[in-house]
Formats: structure tokens, sequence, C-alpha cells
């Protein structure tokens, strides 16, 4: 598996893990690509810096930098992103049936045509999704904020 940094013709960013780059080539050459805050297919990849921890002492701004408005841009995308991503949960609680730790199952029925194809979420461990990638199930990943914090 391979995380890739994605970005949308908005230039929204947002993360991305795919089995390797060809599984990435075809989903993007086949619009199955979505960006969570805009809805766009046009995604490519968007260039990466390593991720480096912090200490929680450092503040949100950009070390060294003293500017106000990073941190406050930086704040309003990520209050946009929450809303967004509450918004999609509540989507999908409303138009998909929860099939809880048996995700993988359920699409593998779906995707081998064994049961009537319907629109499913729940949980899958790494393994299973890495499982369901190497298999072709279509499937997309998505953030799921606990409820008290969406």
């Amino acid at each position: 598996m391979i995380l890739y940094q994605l970005q949308c013709d908005s230039e929204h960013q947002f993360e991305g893990w795919f089995k390797d780059s060809q599984a990435f080539d075809m989903q993007a050459k086949r619009k199955l690509l979505t960006c969570p805050v805009c809805g766009s297919t046009q995604v490519s990849k968007a260039l990466m810096a390593p991720r480096i921890n912090k200490s929680k002492n450092v503040s949100h701004s950009m070390a060294g930098d003293t500017s106000p408005s990073k941190g406050i841009n930086v704040s309003r995308q990520n209050e946009e992103l929450r809303k967004k991503l509450k918004e999609l949960r509540t989507e999908i609680e409303q138009n998909c049936d929860y099939v809880g730790n048996q995700f993988a199952e359920e699409a593998r029925k779906i995707h081998y045509g064994e049961v009537e194809e319907k629109s499913i979420y729940g949980e899958a461990s790494l393994e299973d999704a890495k499982k369901l990638v190497d298999e072709g199930v279509d499937f997309t990943p998505i953030p799921w904020l606990p409820k008290e914090n969406s």
C-alpha cells in the first residue's frame, strides 16, 4: 500500500491509499477518485512533504513564521473539512446500510454478485482493505470522525 497526497482541480488537498501507483492511475483515469471537499473528479498527485511529528509545545503556525494569517487559514480549512466530513457521514448513514466489521465480507459478496448490489459502510482492518484492493473490489476509505468531534 502507498499513501499519496492528492489534489483536485480546485487545489483542495487530501490523502489516499492505493495498492500501487498503477492503482492510482487506473482510478484517476476512470474518475473514481473524488475530492472530499468539493466532489471534483479531476484529481492528481500533489507534492508531498515528509511528515514530521511536532512536540505539543510547538504552535500551530509554521515554525519561525509569525504571520497570523497562516494559523487562521489552517484553522478555517480544518473547520471547513470537519463540516464536510460531518455532512458526508450524515449522507452515508442516511443512504447506506451499516454492516459493521463485516464490511470486507459484504463488499466481496456485492463485488462477486452473490447478493444484490447496494451501498454499504462499515469497518475493515488494514489487512482486509489490502486484500479487497488486491481482489479489485471497488471501495473508498473515508476518514470517519467520532460523532462528538464531527
